[in-house]
């Protein structure tokens, strides 16, 4: 069966959805709620108290544990945005600093300080998705050998048109097969690209990830109460396409 990641609030602002999670309990609650429509692994944007993205010590122990008290048998995964810190340099004393550890962390192949970041949090014991959003993030992929110590590649295509999207899917996925990366793969779309790009990920065999960080809607375009809808509803798509013969 395919794997689907539950992304339950990225960086959207409170006043986007009346039910998106920004606070340890409503993170927690919402984990439950995600795994129990078929989600299997879940990924944060942890919040301080003022609701600022951060990767404080004290932030992540809160969410980390918060979610593992719900729902103690799903991986728990954090993004680690260059935006969050004022340098790359304080991006990862932060991660270094932290005590209670994720299962895994994204890092976007695109931003400053990306690779050493990447061996910091292996080095660590925390599973590393690498976020590729361009051609030029796989072969920067492929240079540094972070196949050999990544959990999941991300492809992660977010351009508006949805046939974009998929193409700049296409030639990232090109690279990855020509260089041999053997790695699990996660392909995912935003926005009005959102649930075309999952059909395609899930018609290619690959894992998928659906939340309110990716959209706020269902596939005809109707406003969702929250993240067990949308879970639920890729997780029917993923089974639908099962039924039909596509090879998942």
């Amino acid at each position: 069966m395919t794997l689907v990641k539950a992304c339950l609030n990225g960086t959207r602002r409170p006043e986007e959805h009346p039910a998106l999670p920004l606070t340890p309990a409503q993170i927690a609650a919402d984990s439950r709620a995600a795994v129990a429509a078929g989600a299997s692994i879940v990924h944060v944007h942890p919040r301080d108290r003022r609701g600022r993205e951060s990767l404080a010590p004290e932030v992540i122990t809160a969410v980390v544990r918060a979610i593992r008290g719900a729902a103690p048998s799903v991986p728990v995964g954090v993004g680690t945005g260059a935006w969050i810190e004022a340098t790359p340099a304080d991006r990862l004393a932060a991660v270094r600093a932290w005590r209670v550890l994720p299962d895994l962390a994204s890092v976007n192949l695109s931003e400053e300080g990306s690779i050493e970041l990447v061996y910091a949090l292996a080095h660590m014991g925390v599973g590393v998705e690498a976020g590729v959003w361009t051609e030029a993030d796989a072969e920067l992929l492929v240079e540094h050998d972070l196949g050999a110590v990544c959990a999941r590649v991300l492809v992660e295509v977010e351009a508006p048109d949805p046939a974009a999207a998929i193409a700049e899917a296409g030639r990232i996925l090109a690279v990855l097969d020509r260089h041999d990366v053997a790695v699990p793969r996660l392909l995912h779309g935003a926005d009005a690209g959102a649930w075309p790009v999952l059909d395609a990920a899930i018609a290619a065999g690959l894992d998928i990830r659906i939340g309110l960080e990716d959209t706020l809607f269902d596939p005809q375009g109707r406003r969702v109460p929250g993240n067990a809808t949308l879970v639920r509803m890729a997780v029917e798509r993923a089974r639908a396409a099962r039924s039909a013969g596509n090879p998942l």
